[in-house]
């Protein structure tokens, strides 16, 4: 296959609607407010992705605040105020993408503060994957093999020349780089000898010459006195790498079932933009792939996806305290990935009891202000007629993906419903979210 094709285009001038403004958005970031469609249907695809693949300057209002809540998290040592902190960002940063791929990276490197237990260590490694998020893997990959919460995570100290820890070795392969498969247990036996040494001393990466094996080792084939880099170059070299992260990408953001081909296709775009994130997203998100019928609405939310992505379009200001309750409640507490794993998502988001506690989250959204006030865009559509305020939702909320017998259901509801337009406002919202159709995008 040729390495240089790109993947096939998608052909935004014959058709960019808001359907498909929506669809990019809701992948590419979580959720979008009526304002933030408006200006991706008014700019084109071509000038969306550029904006969200390349880093934008940030407000100075944001700056302000993101400061204060960095420095909250740090001089009072709580874990939930630096969940604040990043809610924060992920919400209002100019750059919502690498938000959404810090993410990624924080679920493909699991590391929980259960174990560091350690704002400053946690936060370190946060704003590492937040470097590299959207750029060079491999940059990344050997900055979280010598990262302090990673080492601390994965029993770094206890790696030593005499009785090397294969833990960090393991998850290399299985988990960071190449997945089950693609390499032997003589490989990790031998590669955890490669990593000897490598120590956390007064919070900090710490090469422990004494501890380290420098004698030859045999991975992959290939014997030499490998240390720790040496290592993590082999893994990049091995073709199943692309392959690994393909896959993980295509299911994140295009489909839960990616077909050989397309992994294969994607995996030659990581290996030909030498693992460089942004010129290979620019083309996902570009591709005939990601804007097929096939790729929409199909891709279960995570409670980030469904909370916060609801927050952006409803609501504004938003009380961050309740929020990380809700996202604990339903499976996905940041910085606290439940294993080495991280969240394995997709069908296991989708159970009788986090139904739910989604159900209960939008009605405490939409009667209650515990998670703030309905946005002024959002109120001042209750005065306007029945369909009209049917129309707008169905487009905000669902990309105006419903069954028409449904729509027509909601909009009897609206029509008939008692109490102020507000309260009728309210009532309707409450159902949208609990609709099955809205815990896709």
């Amino acid at each position: 296959m040729d390495l240089a094709k790109p993947l096939a285009p998608y052909d935004a001038t014959a058709k960019w609607t808001y359907r498909e403004a929506s669809h990019l958005l809701s992948r590419a970031q979580f959720g979008f407010t009526p304002a933030e469609l408006d200006r991706a249907i008014s700019e084109g695809m071509e000038a969306t992705l550029k904006r969200l693949t390349e880093i934008q300057p940030e407000p100075t209002d944001f700056e302000r605040s993101e400061t204060s809540l960095r420095q909250a998290a740090i001089s009072t040592g709580s874990i939930d105020n630096l969940k604040i902190w990043w809610l924060y960002r992920m919400r209002y940063s100019a750059n919502p993408l690498t938000e959404k791929l810090t993410l990624f990276w924080h679920n493909h490197f699991a590391t929980s503060n259960n174990k560091v237990n350690s704002v400053p260590y946690m936060l370190r490694q946060n704003e590492l994957i937040r470097s590299h998020a959207v750029g060079d893997f491999k940059q990344l990959l050997h900055g979280m093999s010598r990262d302090t919460a990673m080492l601390i995570w994965l029993d770094g100290n206890a790696n030593r020349k005499r009785h090397p820890n294969e833990n960090f070795a393991r998850e290399i392969m299985e988990l960071f780089a190449l997945g089950v498969g693609n390499y032997t247990e003589r490989d990790i036996q031998e590669a955890a000898r490669a990593f000897t040494g490598w120590h956390v001393r007064d919070g900090e990466f710490w090469m422990h010459e004494l501890q380290h094996d420098d004698s030859p080792k045999t991975v992959f084939g290939k014997t030499g006195s490998f240390n720790g880099n040496d290592i993590v170059n082999l893994c990049l070299e091995q073709s199943a790498c692309p392959r690994f992260l393909a896959t993980k990408l295509a299911k994140t953001f295009v489909c839960p079932d990616p077909s050989q081909e397309m992994n294969e296709q994607l995996a030659n775009r990581i290996r030909h933009h030498d693992f460089n994130m942004r010129p290979v997203l620019r083309e996902l998100f570009s591709s005939q792939w990601f804007y097929q019928e096939e790729s929409r609405r199909i891709l279960i939310k995570s409670p980030l996806e469904f909370v916060l992505g609801t927050l952006r379009t409803l609501t504004e200001p938003i009380r961050w305290t309740g929020v990380i309750k809700v996202l604990a409640d339903l499976g996905q507490n940041i910085f606290e990935p439940p294993s080495v794993k991280g969240w394995e998502g997709g069908r296991l988001w989708i159970t009788s009891s986090s139904i739910l506690q989604r159900a209960n989250f939008a009605t405490e959204l939409t009667t209650t202000s515990q998670f703030g006030p309905l946005s002024e865009t959002i109120r001042q559509i209750s005065s306007e007629e029945s369909e009209a305020i049917m129309s707008q939702l169905v487009r905000w909320l669902l990309s105006d993906h419903l069954d028409d017998t449904i729509r027509q259901e909601l909009l009897k509801f609206h029509t008939s419903a008692e109490g102020t337009a507000d309260q009728k406002l309210r009532g309707l919202l409450q159902l949208i979210l609990t609709l099955p159709e809205y815990q896709l995008h």
